[in-house]
């Protein structure tokens, strides 16, 4: 089974993180969807359609939920040449300084600039920022 990473396609820095990974040896395990594209069916993929725009989520190979520093985690597992960044941030004191990094990020990246002004390809562009 492959992973499937969920990410805002509207947001510049999380598009380029994706692009750097489908770059990657072992992206082709790999599924990458964009929660901002208009065929994006949250309860299709089984994910809270508010809680995946406001926490990176990725689903793991054994089909359990990832979000947030877990998420990263999971992606960097499939690609080898991550797994040392896996197995670093799964220690307890980086994962705390991980964690509390991406805490501020999640909290800052809805009033980032978006690709686009026009969100009208994404029904939940609208979502009250938490």
């Amino acid at each position: 089974m492959e992973a499937t990473v969920y990410f805002d396609g509207l947001c510049p820095l999380c598009s380029r993180e994706i692009n750097h990974y489908r770059g990657l040896r072992g992206s082709d395990q790999i599924r990458f969807v964009d929660i901002t594209h208009s065929d994006f069916d949250a309860a299709k993929e089984g994910v809270d359609p508010v809680k995946v725009h406001n926490v990176m989520h990725v689903r793991g190979r054994d089909g359990k939920l990832a979000t947030g520093v877990d998420a990263f985690i999971e992606i960097w597992n499939v690609l080898p040449g991550y797994n040392w960044a896996a197995r670093l941030a799964s220690r307890t004191v980086p994962k705390l300084f991980l964690r509390a990094g991406y805490e501020v990020f999640a909290k800052i990246r809805p009033y980032l600039p978006r690709k686009s002004a026009d969100c009208s390809a994404s029904p939940f562009c609208g979502i009250p920022k938490k």
